[in-house]
This record gives structure tokens, C-alpha cells and sequence, in this order.
């Protein structure tokens, strides 16, 4: 059977055949309920909260809810100029497209009337000019008798003040035709917000924008006397607030924005107007506060699973009140309808590139849904990280077009994963290259105290590694007292996570463990630290054989969570952990046994080993090099943990 017989929902041979929903809203993938929800919000003008990790589609359903609005309700914002009080600029808000018009509705004949009130600046310039250069002319015969001392002077004089009166009339010609120009432009509106040429209801992105960028802001103005200044009403600048009016605002890691700008955003949403002013106490535009201005958006808010202690409760209750609160999903079921939806998928991203990449054929695709099934770490589910998957999809194509090829085919998507590899896989292969010269890391033969770890790094829990840890036990320094020191920068969980493993340790040693013995536990170049409680199993093994002085098989690694009852439990990053292990040589990897289920098919029969395990007895019985002592052990820890 071959790769495409696997999968006969996959009724196509390439992705062209496939065809692609215009609407937004029929292209969002694995978040049914929250297109549900965003197709109500559009239809009540609800606000919407959504929170999940990121790449999973919270911008695409605020693209969405923007093109399920209505269009006829657009209008343009005008700023007028106040006769009254200049720095009060008037707002008016005409149908979409009435803006331009209303601007060049002006006659050329105003500009002609308007250039001439500097008439009578000019006759009186012109006549001191005609009336100095007589008398000039005069005194030049006059003074002809004179000595030749007095008439050079005279001519010199005489020059030079032709020349400055020469320079004066243009300089006078050009601020007289800028003040004329300037003049026109005060009995000018400004269009703040110009709706004439969208088709749908706008969609404002705004996040990670300043104060003013959000909320709009009157600019600087640095010639403010001499008639040089610009008019208050044309520094006037609309925030995304503004633009957003009728439409969708959209603010990602909204928890980022600060205390000031939350509180002025909820006065925005309360009021449905919001005025403009310099934002700057130092700028000239302080002085300068607008008419309310219409800002009747819907808001979609988004971030991660901590954004919520950095949302301001009003706020969020606003959204809740008038609103709803979405939790993205960040998996799928591993079904055949779900994987015709990351065919889908490939074929949207495809034509969002416009051209650059080819198609993807029937294998490819498969490629990636394999992709997603181990970016996902669990049993029957696809990861829904469409970024990382898009990613993926750019990167294979860019080499089927390097290569000429018309399709993207299987092995170019395999070529993709490791151009396209994230740093934190890098970082990794590059760990392993170094550490082979070195023998940091071992595969063979058994060590006291010493066991190979598993981790992952960075947030993506994609990128494996093999981290030794080291344990040392050695008779107390303080009389009575016994300590535990852990180095290797680890984190408050790994902390706790060593705590809980010496509660188990107590139990199996006794008092003697409280009072005789100091343990040093040491996680070996752990440069970036260490956070989590998957080094359980790891800690617990290093110190028992240290303990006992009974080897370790370094052929063997490990990873899994402890209680402090002894039992095994489940931890993520599973795929990722077992691809390190094999890259570093090792043949063996124990696991939680809950965690079986979510090895991906082809790390299973890749030639390493699978050990599950249930609690501490099974691990020590399957990592300890096998003597009559260790026989003994797991008896004693098996009783511990009843």
C-alpha cells in the first residue's frame, strides 16, 4: 500500500484541483466554534476576546467578522477649521466617497480673489522703490562736483542699495504668494478618514501601535507666528480608533498596550466618539482638542493564556458584557474530514503567495499532515500552529521552484524541514556536533550517577535534546542536617519538581537520607536553563545510583514526571525528545506508558527502543545495569509506592 492508498479522502492528485471559499470566514481551520461565535459578534456587533497560542488564527476570524459586516453604513470624517476657536476644530462625518468630492469642491476662481489681498503690500513697496531710485539719480548729478572720494561712496552705496531692494521685492513676491496660498487652505476641510474605495467594512490591525497611532494625535507644529503656521485642523491625525469606525479594530497581545491607552480605549468603546489631541505636553499640539470623533468599532482583542493578568478588569468586562470570550483550539482529531481541511490549507496558502510557489501534490500533503500530527504531540490530533505549518509550506515550495519543478513533491517538503528548521533545531544539531568531539554526551557503557535526560527547547516544544545529569551523594556537612543543591539554572517548576522527588527519596531511604547525607545534582551545560518537571524520572534514577553506587546504562534516556507518590506521568514534547535521543545514538528511551499512544508511527519502528513505565520501580528496573542488588532495589521502592 502506498502513502496515498493510506489516505482516500485525499481525492485529488495535486492542490490545484482543489477549490478555495472567498469568503474568510469558510477558509478558518479547526475553530468551529469560534467561526460560530464570530458569525453572531458580526451580526450583533458584539466585541470578541480571543486567547490562544499564537499561529492558530485569532487575526484571520477578525478578518472575517470585518467581511461579514455591512458596507453601507461607511461614511468619510471630515476636519473643518473653527472661525471661532481654532484650536476646536469642528468633525463631520459624510457618506463614504462624499469626502474628495467635498475637498475639491472649492473654484479655481477663489484662488485668484483670495491672491490678491497683498495688492496693496505691493503698491506701497513699489513706490518707495520708484521713489528712492529718483532720488538717487538726482543726488548722482548733484554730487558730480564732488570729489572723486565722495562720488565712488555714493555709487557704491547707491548699489548695494538696489541689490537688497532687488532681493527684498522677490523675497516679499514669495511670502506674499505663500501667505495667498495658505490662506486658500484654512477655508479647506481635511479628510481624516477616507472610505471611499473599501469594499467591505474596514479591518484595522493595530497592534503593537503608540498612544497616538491608537487614538489619534494633533502634529507638531514649529512655525507657529509670522502667519507661517499650519492650521490646527490640517495637523489633525485620526488614530486606528477612528479608521476602525463601522469596521473591525483589531489589537493582538492587547496586554502589551499600557494602563493609559486601556482606559482611553474603553472610553472609546463606551462612548462610540472619541476626540483628538496632541498627545506630546511639549508639542504644539497640546493645545489643540477636536470635536468628538465617531469611532463605533467592534473590537477584537487577542493573546496569549497570560495576557489575561494584563488586561484591565473594566475592559475586560466590557468585552465580556457586550461580548464574548474565546479560547482558541490549539489541536484538532486526527480525522479524514479534518485532513481534507489541511489539504485546504496547503492549497490557501498557495494562493495567498500569489504565484511563487507551485502546487503541492497528493504525497506532499501528506507530508504535511504528518507535520502537524507531530508538532501536535498527541495521539490522533493535528496541530492546529497553521503559521509553523505555513512556514513549512513557503519553504518547500521555494526549493520546488528553485528546481524548476511545476509540483512541490514529498521529498521536497522532507528537504523543508531542515532548511526551514527552527533555531531552537539548530541550536541542537549544533549542541550535537560539538559534544561529539568531546563525549559530553554518551552512548554506551554504564556510569554512576549519571543519566541522560530529555528536554526540549524553546516555547514550540519541537526541538529535542539529550541533557545529562549528574548526581553526587556525600556524607552531610552539618551535623544532622542534609542538604540538596541543584545547579544548572533551573526554574521555580524545575525547583519544585526536585522537592518532589526527594520526598519519594525519603521514603526509600529513610531517616538517614534526612540527616547523613548531602546530594549535589548538576544538569550538565544547561546554558539556557532548565524549567519543568519532565527531569523527574532522570533526578530521581542519577540519585538512587549514586546512592547505591550501582551503574547506569548510558545507552538508555529518559524523561517523564514524578509525584510524590512514585508514579509516572505524562509530559509533552514526547516526538521531539525521542528524534534527539536517536540523533545523539542512543538506543533505548524510557517514557510515561500515558504517553505511548503519542509517539508518531515512524519513531516507533526506526530502530530505537520504547520502554514504557508506570512508576519509579519500572524505571530503575529498566535504566540500572542489571545485578542481584538492583533486584533488591525495585523490591524496596515497589513497597514505598503502594
Amino acid at each position: 500500500m502506498t502513502k496515498s492508498d493510506e489516505y482516500p479522502e485525499l481525492d485529488f492528485k495535486t492542490t490545484d484541483e482543489l477549490k478555495i471559499d472567498e469568503h474568510i470566514i469558510n477558509q478558518v481551520i479547526g475553530q468551529d466554534k469560534a467561526v460560530e461565535i464570530i458569525k453572531k459578534a458580526a451580526k450583533q456587533r458584539r466585541n470578541v476576546l480571543l486567547l490562544g497560542e499564537p499561529g492558530t488564527g485569532k487575526s484571520m476570524l477578525g478578518q472575517a467578522l470585518a467581511q461579514l459586516l455591512p458596507k453601507s453604513k461607511l461614511v468619510d470624517l471630515l476636519c473643518l477649521p473653527n472661525q471661532r476657536d481654532e484650536n476646536n476644530p469642528k468633525i463631520q462625518a459624510v457618506p463614504a466617497g462624499t469626502g474628495r468630492r467635498i475637498l475639491n469642491a472649492t473654484p479655481p476662481a477663489q484662488l485668484l480673489q483670495n491672491g490678491n489681498d497683498n495688492n496693496s503690500m505691493y503698491t506701497m513697496f513699489i513706490i518707495f522703490g520708484v521713489i528712492s531710485i529718483i532720488y538717487g539719480i538726482v543726488n548722482y548729478f548733484i554730487l558730480s562736483k564732488e570729489s572723486d572720494v565722495l562720488q565712488a561712496a555714493n555709487r557704491i552705496s547707491f548699489t548695494f542699495f538696489v541689490t537688497i531692494f532687488s532681493l527684498g521685492a522677490m523675497a516679499l513676491f514669495t511670502l506674499g504668494k505663500s501667505l495667498s496660498q495658505r490662506m486658500v487652505k484654512i477655508l479647506k476641510p481635511k479628510v481624516l478618514v477616507d472610505n471611499a474605495e473599501l469594499e467591505q467594512a474596514p479591518f484595522i490591525d493595530a497592534t503593537s501601535t503608540h498612544e497616538g497611532a491608537l487614538l489619534g494625535d494633533v502634529r507638531h507644529d514649529p512655525f507657529q507666528s509670522g502667519g507661517l503656521g499650519t492650521p490646527a485642523h490640517e495637523r489633525v491625525e485620526a488614530g486606528a480608533v477612528h479608521k476602525a469606525n463601522s469596521g473591525v479594530l483589531f489589537i493582538d497581545e492587547i496586554a502589551t498596550l499600557s494602563i493609559e491607552s486601556q482606559v482611553e480605549l474603553l472610553s472609546a468603546m463606551q462612548e462610540k466618539k472619541l476626540p483628538i489631541t496632541g498627545r506630546s505636553e511639549r508639542s504644539a499640539g497640546a493645545m489643540v482638542k477636536t470635536d468628538p470623533v465617531p469611532c463605533d468599532f467592534i473590537l477584537v482583542a487577542a493573546g496569549n493564556e497570560n495576557s489575561i493578568r494584563g488586561i484591565l478588569p473594566p475592559l475586560r468586562s466590557r468585552i465580556r458584557g457586550g461580548g464574548y470570550e474565546i479560547f482558541m483550539n490549539n489541536m484538532i482529531d486526527d480525522t479524514a474530514d479534518n485532513r481534507k481541511k489541511y489539504a485546504q490549507f496547503v492549497a490557501q496558502e498557495i494562493k495567498n503567495e500569489k504565484g511563487k510557489i507551485p502546487a503541492f501534490t497528493k504525497e506532499a500533503v501528506i507530508e504535511i499532515i504528518k507535520a502537524s500530527r507531530r508538532i501536535s504531540g498527541r495521539k490522533k490530533k493535528l496541530s492546529l500552529k497553521l503559521r509553523e505549518l505555513g512556514g513549512l509550506v513557503r519553504a518547500a515550495g521555494d526549493i520546488a521552484r528553485e528546481k524548476n519543478e511545476k509540483t512541490v513533491s514529498a521529498e521536497d517538503v522532507e528537504s523543508a524541514k531542515i532548511v526551514a528548521a527552527s533555531l531552537e533545531k539548530q541550536m541542537v544539531q549544533e549542541f550535537i556536533e560539538q559534544n561529539k568531539d568531546y563525549n559530553i554526551i554518551l552512548n554506551s557503557g554504564a556510569e554512576v550517577g549519571r543519566v541522560n535526560g530529555l528536554a526540549v527547547l524553546g516555547t514550540a516544544s519541537d526541538s529535542g535534546i539529550v541533557m545529562p545529569i549528574e548526581a553526587t551523594v556525600t556524607p552531610t556537612s552539618k551535623e544532622g542536617i542534609s542538604e540538596v543543591i541543584a545547579t544548572g539554572k533551573l526554574g521555580k517548576i524545575a525547583q519544585e519538581a526536585v522537592k518532589n522527588v526527594f520526598a519519594v527519596i525519603k521514603k526509600y531511604k529513610g531517616e538517614e537520607m534526612k540527616t547523613r547525607y548531602d546530594t549535589n545534582i548538576q544538569f550538565v551545560m544547561s546554558y539556557s536553563g532548565v524549567e519543568g518537571d519532565s527531569a523527574s524520572v532522570s533526578i530521581a534514577t542519577a540519585v538512587i545510583s549514586a546512592l547505591e553506587n550501582i551503574p547506569v546504562r548510558q545507552d538508555t534516556a529518559m524523561t517523564g514526571s514524578l509525584s510524590i507518590r512514585g508514579e509516572v506521568l505524562p509530559i509533552g514534547g514526547i516526538n521531539a525528545k525521542i528524534e534527539a535521543a536517536k540523533e545523539a545514538g542512543i538506543k533505548r528511551v524510557i517514557l510515561p506508558k500515558l504517553n505511548l499512544e503519542d509517539v508518531i508511527p515512524n519513531l516507533r519502528s526506526n530502530g530505537i527502543e520504547l520502554i514504557p513505565v508506570e512508576n519509579i520501580s519500572d524505571v530503575i528496573e529498566s535504566a540500572l545495569s542489571e545485578t542481584k542488588q538492583r533486584e533488591t532495589i525495585v523490591k524496596k521502592i515497589k513497597k514505598i509506592i503502594r
